[in-house]
């Protein structure tokens, strides 16, 4: 089954900046519910994806591998194929996504073109649920990524400020003691925290996507089924 699908999502960073966060896989990886990277290799990336659809789970295995990085106009094309790790589905995409700068001051938009192929048991659930599943992934990952960008400038600006008094203090307290001289200050090295990401272990497509839609779909249920009620009455009525 192939599928067209677009989507985009904003970087709180400018283009430039977004560029070099986007290319570097192995860190922004656990951005993805249920993407892990195992290993990187110049242009190409070895990698596995888990994806849940209530009692149906998968994992694939494959190789994604940049064909296009154009710095200038901010392009990136990758080609990617999988293979599920227990059955003979299999997947292959071809991405092209593009950064631009977004309506927001230094933000950047990511826009997405993804060309998609599909064999096996995923392909039973047909062409409507998978621009849902690709949607709720790529706005997770956004969510994702805001919030390892964040973490991280905050870090970068905490670090110099923490480093800065732990050195005057340290500054200090050798000259009360006489221990150290004022050209060998003790420096004092402060570790930021890591980014706080919300690994999900596999991609639960049915919390996502069937959940939402049957939330949708439970309330014109019942209007539908007042309604037929409603009907009965009126040709019982007309009977009697």
């Amino acid at each position: 089954m192939a599928i067209e699908l677009d989507n985009s999502f904003t970087v709180p960073v400018p283009p430039e900046q977004a560029w070099d966060v986007l290319l570097d896989v192995e860190t922004i990886a656990p951005c993805m519910p249920g993407a892990s990277v195992t290993s990187v290799d110049g242009d190409e990336i070895q990698g596995q994806v888990k994806v849940k659809l209530g009692p149906l789970s998968l994992s694939y295995k494959g190789t994604a591998k940049f064909t296009e990085k154009d710095q200038a106009t901010h392009t990136i094309s990758i080609e990617a194929t999988g293979k599920e790790t227990r059955g003979a589905g299999t997947a292959s995409a071809t991405v092209q996504a593009s950064l631009k700068p977004a309506d927001g001051a230094d933000e950047t938009l990511v826009s997405i073109h993804t060309s998609l192929n599909v064999t096996g048991r995923p392909a039973q659930f047909g062409r409507s649920l998978l621009p849902e599943v690709s949607g709720k992934l790529i706005a997770q990952f956004a969510t994702n990524l805001q919030a390892l960008i964040n973490a991280d400038g905050a870090a970068a600006t905490a670090t110099p400020a923490a480093e800065a008094t732990g050195t005057a203090a340290s500054g200090t307290a050798a000259t009360e003691t006489g221990e150290a001289s004022a050209e060998e200050p003790v420096q004092v090295a402060v570790k930021p925290a890591p980014p706080v990401i919300k690994q999900e272990e596999s991609l639960n497509a049915f919390k996502f996507v069937v959940i939402p839609i049957l939330k949708r779909l439970i309330p014109v249920a019942a209007i539908g089924a007042a309604i037929a009620v409603a009907v009965r009455r009126v040709v019982r009525g007309k009977k009697s």
